[in-house]
């Protein structure tokens, strides 16, 4: 351990406590210490069945687990930790939890007390920018996210899901007829201990599997990455201005600096109950970069240290949010899974937004979707190469993301860029700029937005060839002018 780590270890300690530091050393560790699920024997075609479908994971998945089991299909999650709790704090717009209700995982009033804030609207600033680009409709309601995840648990248990809490899968052995899973058991095993070999160990089959584990699956492949840390904190004060929150507003993206050491930070925050403000900060990035380097302890204490550029006061953090956030540019191969048998979703899969890494959002528009994919594969026995739905505009957006995470501007030139392209959306209207916030916009729009951009900011025809290459950024290039297409 350097020199400067111990300095940003003691420092972050002083912080925010020693059990922050633990957690993050932890993941920190799990991230690079990815392995390949161990090859395990196929299932023979008369061998038992201990459900139709497992998933290793058990966070937003939950919501395609109860959906399956709604239509009778037995399902069983196996879960490191204990399935149904909430790792980050979650927002969507109100049409888009309409499904929870339509697809009967709660009722209208159950889902009226989980919403614990609603926005007006919400707006993107760019620091040196011309103005804050204001937007209606676009993740203004905040969900209590930990009480929505017990109650999905819950439904999904009255249905008759089971549940193996503290187990990690660890090996697969996906054939013709089903797939064996072996998952070691975690228990109380303390934090610098668990994945290391020699534990004991549960196996199940199933005719499919559900790679729902997130960054730390060996198959989450993406080329991106978000780390990003943050939390619910307290002692921000509310009122008008810059460096004060508002209950009735949502901070979608904002700079409050240039690039620092080729970096540009961005920070994102949301009301949720009285008092609360849920604030992250975070960056874009190549995942090759990233690859054996630690960056959560160093950005959570840049989180601290530069919190007063973006918000005055003296604030509690009264819950952590950390992680890896995987984002796919589709400029490269997709992650895939290793058979037919085997389906990625969530952050394993990355087919959320690549700009904005809605995993909540993109979850809700896709598990009915997802459950559709997994249902027929119960059938024919075998899977498309991704149960959930990509996004055609993710095809345009992806690029955007590539630029931002390896862009090689200076100074404010990103924010720049970003101010008139957000300037451009929020002249089409209010339903334009939704639409790709939400993964909506079609060919035609985004090809207007990129002409009006590029009619404010010439320069990002020179951005684009430098941060991603000749190649690339012709690929980019066709795909915007001739329609959309992700699959490389």
């Amino acid at each position: 351990m350097s020199v400067e780590d111990t300095r940003m270890r003691d420092k972050l300690r002083a912080l925010a406590g020693a059990e922050l530091v633990e957690r993050l050393d932890f993941l920190e560790r799990r991230q690079q210490r990815r392995l390949p699920d161990a090859p395990l024997p196929v299932p023979a075609v008369d061998d038992r069945l201990d459900a139709d479908v497992i998933f290793g994971g058990g966070g937003l998945s939950l919501l395609i687990a109860a959906e399956l089991a709604g239509r009778g299909i037995s399902v069983l999650v196996f879960e490191r930790a204990r399935a149904g709790t909430a790792h980050r704090e979650w927002n969507a717009s109100r049409s888009e939890l309409q499904v929870l209700v339509d697809r009967g995982l709660l009722d209208e009033a159950t889902l009226a007390e989980m919403i614990v804030a609603s926005y007006k609207d919400g707006f993107c600033r760019f620091h040196g920018g011309k103005a804050d680009h204001v937007v209606a409709g676009v993740l203004d309601q905040a969900i209590d996210a930990g009480a929505l995840a017990a109650h999905v648990r819950a439904v999904a248990e009255a249905r008759g899901v089971r549940f193996v809490d503290g187990v990690s899968v660890d090996g697969l052995g996906p054939g013709e007829y089903g797939v064996r899973v072996r998952a070691k058991r975690l228990g109380e095993i303390p934090l610098a201990d668990q994945g290391k070999p020699g534990k004991d160990a549960v196996f199940a089959q199933g005719k499919l599997f559900v790679d729902a584990r997130g960054a730390s699956s060996p198959y989450a492949t993406a080329d991106l990455l978000c780390p990003t840390v943050g939390g619910v904190l307290r002692g921000l004060p509310e009122g008008d201005g810059p460096k004060r929150w508002r209950r009735d507003v949502g901070e979608i993206l904002v700079t409050t600096e240039g690039i620092v050491d080729g970096v540009q930070h961005v920070w994102e925050g949301f009301p949720g109950r009285d008092g609360e403000l849920t604030t992250y900060l975070f960056y874009y990035a190549k995942a090759a970069k990233l690859a054996g380097r630690p960056r959560l302890l160093a950005l959570y204490t840049r989180f601290f240290e530069t919190l007063p550029s973006y918000k005055d006061g003296d604030p509690t953090l009264v819950r952590p949010t950390f992680g890896y956030i995987p984002g796919w540019s589709r400029l490269t191969r997709p992650a895939a899974p290793p058979h037919p048998r085997v389906a990625l979703v969530g952050d394993a899969a990355a087919r959320q937004s690549p700009l904005t890494f809605c995993g909540f959002g993109a979850m809700l528009r896709s598990f009915v979707g997802a459950a559709d994919a997994l249902e027929k594969g119960l059938t024919t026995g075998q899977l498309p190469p991704s149960i959930v739905d990509d996004a055609e505009v993710h095809a345009g957006t992806g690029p955007l993301a590539a630029l931002m995470a390896d862009s090689g501007m200076q100074g404010d030139a990103l924010n720049h860029l970003l101010d008139d392209a957000f300037g451009a959306l929020a002249d089409a209207g209010n339903e334009t700029y939704a639409s790709l916030l939400q993964d909506r916009m079609g060919r035609a729009a985004f090809r207007a937005f990129v002409l009006q951009t590029a009619g404010r900011h010439p320069r990002v025809y020179a951005d684009v060839f430098t941060s991603l290459g000749l190649v690339d950024a012709l690929r980019w290039g066709a795909k915007v002018t001739t329609g959309f297409g992700w699959k490389s």
